[in-house]
Parts: structure tokens; sequence; C-alpha cells
């Protein structure tokens, strides 16, 4: 048993698995850390949501915390944890400083979800015209911060392949301080004989939290180069699309004639996916693993990708369905998949043995527990190992604390001064 079981979690946002991957990851974190013994509070100063999963349903403490706002020291002074992860590099930048300053012994640990400043240059290359390249990214800003925070924590948490080696190879970040933990993939108690076959399903679906760029942007390109495709082959077709946090111009996308239905928050995704013969996931942007391949996988449904929206989840022996680079393309071998049993049966069969062995989660819970213990017995001898970590630590404490001191005092009522 350990002497201080202690964890902290400060999330960006409060954890909707309903809603995104980046929830359902959550969740996932969370389970694993209570069966390796912590005792978690999960905290965060973001505003609560209708759909957000209550804390205590998850077995863990909660707190709302506030920016810039000395409360903080007090309280992780008095929980005094062993353990606090930040969810998102932007999460680290506001908090990891007064960690270190309070609680200098915990150990910090980044939990990513995607590279951001991978994804936001993927799509300033969109937007601009431009082939991505890596090394764009060695002079990106956001890179800089995400960096920086990577070699401030003492482990970070990766949770796609791709990125790992991208991490590793071009910005030459040492392997222990990285630790690969993807989406995981878990079978339930009693699972089902089978999920719907072939001739029970129809239709095609997509899916995505709406908040998040790739997902708006991947719609529209659907709606405007890759759909009327699709329908000019299968008329009757439909294609449902699913997400949470819709806004107007993405609504307005709805068009019953054409077969292009906007259908807002899916209640149950598992069943939607179960029910939809085809999932289309034309992602021109993006990073990290995508939720709702996953998901499909996990059901049986094929899915018809881009090579970004499959990073990280196919190696290139083992693609079940088909990855496309064209509207053209991407339209023809959606209506193959969804007109010709035999090649639907085959990707569907080998996605889920896919998601079975690669993301199982007796893969990968062990590991993470005994990595996390491995921690507190090197950490110090990894602190003194990652010197840039220690010296950006140093400057960032320095002027995020005279930062956040300076907005204290701008913040103070006028008969506080």
């Amino acid at each position: 048993m350990m002497e201080n079981n202690k964890l902290l979690i400060i999330g960006k946002v409060w954890p909707e698995p309903a809603s995104s991957a980046a929830g359902v990851r959550m969740v996932q974190l969370i389970g694993l850390l209570k069966e390796s013994g912590f005792d978690i509070t999960f905290a965060t100063s973001a505003r609560q949501t209708q759909y957000m999963l209550q804390p205590d349903k998850l077995g863990v403490s909660s707190q709302i915390i506030e920016l810039n706002n000395p409360s903080f020291d007090r309280f992780i002074g008095d929980l005094n944890p062993a353990f606090v992860i930040f969810d998102r590099y932007m999460t680290e930048e506001q908090f990891g400083w007064r960690v270190a300053e309070t609680c200098p012994n915990a150990i910090r640990i980044l939990n990513m979800e995607d590279v951001h400043c991978l994804r936001l240059a993927r799509q300033r290359a969109i937007e601009t015209g431009v082939e991505f390249e890596p090394k764009m990214l060695l002079l990106d800003e956001t890179a800089f911060r995400e960096i920086a925070s990577i070699y401030r924590s003492d482990l970070t948490l990766v949770i796609s392949e791709a990125e790992m080696a991208l991490l590793k190879e071009t910005f030459g970040i040492p392997a222990f301080l990285l630790h690969y933990l993807p989406l995981l993939w878990d079978e339930k108690p009693a699972p089902k004989a089978t999920n719907p076959t072939f001739e029970d399903r129809q239709d095609f679906v997509t899916i995505g939290n709406f908040r998040h760029p790739p997902n708006l942007d991947s719609v529209f390109y659907l709606k405007k180069e890759i759909w009327p495709l699709i329908r000019k082959e299968l008329p009757e077709a439909k294609l449902h699309v699913y997400g949470a946090y819709i806004p107007q111009k993405a609504a307005d996308l709805n068009d019953k004639s054409s077969g292009f239905l906007i259908r807002g928050r899916a209640a149950e995704v598992n069943q939607v996916m179960e029910q939809s013969r085809v999932c289309l996931a034309p992602l021109r942007f993006g990073a990290g693993l995508k939720g709702k391949i996953f998901s499909a996988l996990a059901a049986d449904t094929p899915v018809v990708a881009t090579d970004i929206g499959a990073e990280g989840l196919y190696k290139d022996s083992e693609i079940p369905g088909t990855i496309c680079l064209s509207p053209k393309v991407f339209a023809r071998q959606a209506v193959k998949l969804y007109t010709d049993k035999t090649y639907w049966s085959t990707c569907s069969e080998t996605g889920k043995m896919l998601i079975q062995q690669r993301f199982n989660r007796s893969l990968f819970a062990d590991k993470f527990t005994q990595k996390l213990h491995a921690l507190q017995v090197v950490f110090t001898e990894n602190r003194e190992q990652n010197f840039v970590g220690s010296m950006l630590q140093h400057h960032s404490l320095l002027s995020s604390r005279y930062l956040s001191k300076w907005i204290v005092e701008k913040n103070k009522k006028p008969n506080q001064m």
C-alpha cells in the first residue's frame, strides 16, 4: 500500500464521456487510477454543464478551483498529493508552477489528449492551401508552449503511437518523459453474442463534438464534396450527423431532400454505431486518436477515413476499411462498403480484431500502474537528467508567479487595496 495515495487531477473541463473522446479518455484514466489504489480528487476551474458526469459517480472527490488565486495554494497544500495530473498543457501552464512551489515533491504528469500544436498546424495548412510538414512545428508558438509543458512534467501521457514518434523524432524528447496510453477497449462482462448484421443495418453515420474544429470542418467537407457523390450512386441512402454542441451554421446543413440529416447529440453512441452500416470520417486535419473511428470499429461498423482520421489507429498492413485522400475515391469506397456484403464483412471483422488486439485494456493497465509506482522511486533521478525541464521550470515559475501575483492585485476590490 502506498504511503501517500492521494492524487489530484486538474481538469481543463468537467468530463463529458457522451460528448467527446476526451471525456471518454478522462473516465478511462480515472478508472485505471482507482484500480491502482489512488485516492483521487478532480479539480477544475471550468463551469459545470448539464452533460458532465458527476465525479462522485466515478468514486472521486471534486473541487472547484480558481485561476490566479492563492486559494489554490492553500487547497493543494492541505491535500498534499503524491501525484498531480494536468489535463492538457494549458492547465499545466496555469497551475504547474503553483504545484511545484507548494508541493515540490509531488510527481507532475501531463495528460495530452492530443498534440495540440500538430492539430493547429495542420488546420492552418488546410486553410492556407499548403502541404503540412513536421518541420513547420519547430517554429510554432503553440509547439513552444506545449513542448515546454512536457519538459516541465515528470511524465507525459501520449494517446497515439504516431505522436510518440513525432515527439521523439521531431522534438527530441527523451523516452523516459513519455508514456504511451491510448484509448482502451474493454470487453463488457456479458457481451452480446453478435452485433447487428449487414442486412440489419442501414445508412451512413458520422459523429463528433462540434466544439472540436476538425469535426465541424469534416461535416462541411462531407456536405460539399463527398455526400453528393455518394448520394448520386445511392439515392435512397441517408447520412446521419451526430454531435454535441452543434452550432447554427452546421444545423442549417440539415437537408431531408438529399438525405443529409443533422441529428444533434447522440443519446447512446454505441447504439448509433451498431444500427449504421458505414461510418464516414473525412477529417482533413486533427491529431490524437479519433473517438468516432474507435467507437465504430468496436461496434463492428466499417469506416471510410482519411489518413488523418486513421492516424495512430491502423498499421499499414491492417486497414479495416479504406483510407482515402480525395472526395471521389472516398465516395467510391463508401459505396463499395455499403453495397458489397462480403467486403463489408471482411472489414467489419478486421476492424473489431484490430481494436481487441491493439487497444485491449489488459495490455496497458498493469504497465501504467507499474510506471506510476516506479516514478516514485526514480523521480529525483529523472529530474536530475532533465536539465531542460529544470531550466524551464525555473523560468516558468518566476514569470508565471509574478504575472499571477499582478493579476491577483489587479482583481482586488478598491477597499482591499
